[in-house]
């Protein structure tokens, strides 16, 4: 397994550097296979999400749709993968890090997440007063 970091994940979904963008889809169409895949861990995951929205203006469905097509690539495993697929079924917002924090809580037995968040409580937060 070969971990990415998001910088690389970054280059090879905005594709914006022509050098580092052809070397991160080498690695991940060429040389990434279910054998020797990618490890993203949901650190990577949530900071190349937040990249894409913030910087680079990815709607909230675009981003949604990535971190889809990443889960069911066959030459990429997802840290927690189960957590991320229950977050995205949850997902009341566009904040794929609240809906993550809120799941991956839930998955440790805490009976309740909280937060001064008023958008986080779309995803299971409770708001606290």
């Amino acid at each position: 397994m070969i971990g990415l970091d998001s910088n690389v994940l970054v280059r090879y979904l905005a594709q914006d550097d022509a050098t580092q963008a052809a070397r991160a889809s080498r690695l991940i169409e060429r040389e990434l296979t279910e054998r020797t895949p990618g490890f993203i861990s949901l650190v990577v995951l949530v900071e190349t999400c937040w990249v894409l929205k913030r910087l680079y203006g990815i709607t909230p469905a675009e981003i949604l749709e990535t971190v889809r097509d990443l889960l069911d690539a066959r030459q990429i495993v997802i840290e927690n993968r189960s957590a991320v697929m229950r977050a995205l079924a949850r997902l009341k917002s566009d904040d794929i890090a609240d809906a993550l924090i809120a799941e991956i809580a839930h998955q440790a037995g805490c009976s309740r997440v909280v937060t001064f968040d008023r958008n986080a409580t779309r995803s299971g937060m409770t708001l606290l007063s």
